[in-house]
């Protein structure tokens, strides 16, 4: 039984991903205020302040500015785009605590290589998604 609703929540994540995907597409970049007419200002997002300002009255024809109606469905938020829980693992011993249908391990900056190489053996015996693989890993995996 609970099998069944273990499946059923991970098509349900795999549906939910691909509306955020659609939404995502749909968000404007947003865009400073005048920065696209200064060279001095910098175009990544700073709210509008200004008294007569045609962005924070939300005049038609001026950029968009973010809301609360842009935000990702709340089961997705804190997951990876490819729709796993994001879990951080400094050694082999807690890939055990790890769920391969739910979840996908990222290997610390911290872990060695020789560690690292340890880690991924571990995680591919059982089945788990490794985010960050180191260049050399990827370059075996597509050799063999």
């Amino acid at each position: 039984m609970t099998e069944e609703m273990e499946e059923k929540e991970v098509q349900r994540l795999g549906e939910e991903t691909q509306i955020r995907k659609r939404l995502k597409a749909k968000k404007p970049n947003f865009k400073r205020q005048e920065g696209w007419r200064y060279k001095r200002l910098k175009t990544g997002w700073r709210s509008s302040r200004g008294v007569d300002s045609k962005m924070r009255k939300k005049v038609k024809g001026w950029p968009k500015s973010p809301g609360i109606g842009y935000r990702s469905p709340r089961e997705l938020m804190g997951l990876h785009p490819s729709g796993y829980e994001e879990i951080l693992v400094h050694n082999s011993g807690e890939i055990e605590k790890v769920d391969p249908k739910r979840q996908a391990i990222r290997i610390a900056h911290t872990v060695g290589a020789r560690k690292r190489v340890e880690i991924s053996a571990r995680a591919e015996e059982r089945g788990i998604r490794i985010l960050n693989p180191k260049r050399e890993e990827r370059e075996e995996t597509k050799a063999s």
